[in-house]
């Protein structure tokens, strides 16, 4: 059975600033606003992980995406009438969010057949079925796992647990510090793909193996299969 490894969709294998801060940028534009695309979605984006880390029930991103923009455009002393609106259109223009220049299907599918490929995302079914990531067409449906699914956002341990009951041991790619941290808390073996933009958080658990690009990961995931961590949970029977 292939060893399975999932990504990160809007940090490791998306440059999610540049992709989300050009559309903003055509709505800053259009309204005549006295702040800049990248403003609104620095705030958007700090926000929306906020909420990701403290909602309770689970509700699903789509919502929790207007409730984040609405306190960004308050922030930012902006008109809030039209946050659903603009925050609907925000998100189905992650489809054109660009992937990061060593993300291809080629780069991916060189990791060998050892793989088995699939994504661990705070987003939607609908959402992540339109992104470019998805768009390869190397990852595998069966290896896919959305907050929609897994009723739990990273980085709460919930989410990755879930995961584990679903792909049973599996290896995760992350960038962002939050991704890291929930893995590495979790017990799930971690390889870090380090992009611009993104440091790990001082105070959290340091992941042992470090990438710089796609390219370099083949050894280190096979480092990561031999010395999965000794506090890996066994797959959890909470409910989410």
């Amino acid at each position: 059975m292939s060893q399975i490894v999932t990504f990160d969709v809007f940090s490791a294998l998306t440059n999610s600033r540049v992709g989300g801060s050009k559309f903003l940028h055509t709505v800053v534009e259009a309204n005549g606003w006295p702040v800049s695309g990248e403003q609104v979605y620095d705030r958007w984006d700090a926000l929306n992980k906020e909420r990701h880390r403290t909602v309770d029930p689970w509700i699903p991103f789509a919502d929790i995406s207007v409730l984040a923009l609405q306190s960004a455009l308050s922030e930012l002393g902006l008109p809030l009438k039209n946050a659903p609106e603009i925050s609907r259109s925000l998100l189905e223009s992650m489809a054109e969010w660009p992937l990061w220049a060593d993300v291809t299907a080629e780069s991916l599918t060189e990791l060998g057949p050892s793989y088995g490929l699939g994504l661990l995302s705070n987003i939607d079914n609908a959402l992540l079925a339109e992104t470019a990531a998805m768009r390869l067409g190397v990852f595998d449906p069966e290896h896919v796992v959305t907050s929609q699914r897994a009723r739990a956002y990273k980085p709460t341990a919930a989410l990755y647990r879930r995961a584990g009951e679903l792909l049973g041991p599996f290896i995760h790619v992350a960038s962002s510090a939050r991704d890291v941290k929930g893995a590495l808390g979790a017990g799930i073996a971690c390889v870090r793909l380090a992009r611009p933009g993104h440091v790990l958080d001082p105070t959290g658990p340091t992941p042992e193996l470090t990438a710089t690009s796609v390219d370099e990961l083949p050894p280190l995931l096979a480092r990561a299969a031999e010395r999965r961590p000794s506090t890996e949970q066994r797959p959890s029977t909470e409910q989410n």
